[in-house]
């Protein structure tokens, strides 16, 4: 005799409800890492162009171009900093948050740390750091957006390149 109400669910039906919420949780886990992986490629990307350009100004005997480059959405500033000299300028706060990164010769920073899943501090070749960050030290451009605009810039007669607003 049966009861009214009587609501049973069979064991195949049990199992199959648990591996569906464990393939949901997963999907969500696996997405979660692809989009920390393309934030890391998207800094690396930057990286890679930013050093490509200040390379052909520094290959000339002079020339200034501004450029447009595409960082993650997660970066709030892109700093230059010279931890040779002292804090000064409008972003000197940054000095002190950005110090973990710095393991002697990185000059190129992403603000806040840890924003570009784990590329938080690199070291770009032929600049002028010292002329670069003379005004603000760090020298830091804003993310708009996910762009960074910034202008690279070699005199005749200098030997490396400056980084400027």
């Amino acid at each position: 005799m049966e009861k009214k109400g009587d609501f049973s669910i069979s064991f195949g039906m049990i199992f199959s409800i648990i591996l569906i919420i464990i393939f949901i949780i997963f999907a969500f886990w696996a997405i979660q890492k692809f989009l920390g992986i393309q934030n890391s490629a998207e800094a690396g990307k930057f990286v890679g162009d930013l050093q490509a350009d200040i390379d052909k100004i520094w290959k000339g005997s002079e020339g200034s171009q501004q450029q447009e480059y595409f960082i993650p959405s997660k970066v709030k500033y892109v700093c230059f900093a010279d931890y040779i000299s002292d804090a000064r300028g409008k972003n000197l706060n940054f000095f002190k948050d950005l110090n973990p990164a710095f393991n002697g010769e990185e000059n190129l920073f992403f603000f806040p740390i840890g924003s570009a899943n784990g590329l938080d501090s690199v070291t770009l070749k032929h600049i002028d750091l010292g002329n670069t960050t003379a005004v603000d030290n760090p020298l830091c451009f804003d993310n708009i957006k996910g762009k960074v605009h910034l202008t690279i810039k070699k005199s005749f007669g200098e030997a490396l390149v400056r980084i400027v607003r």
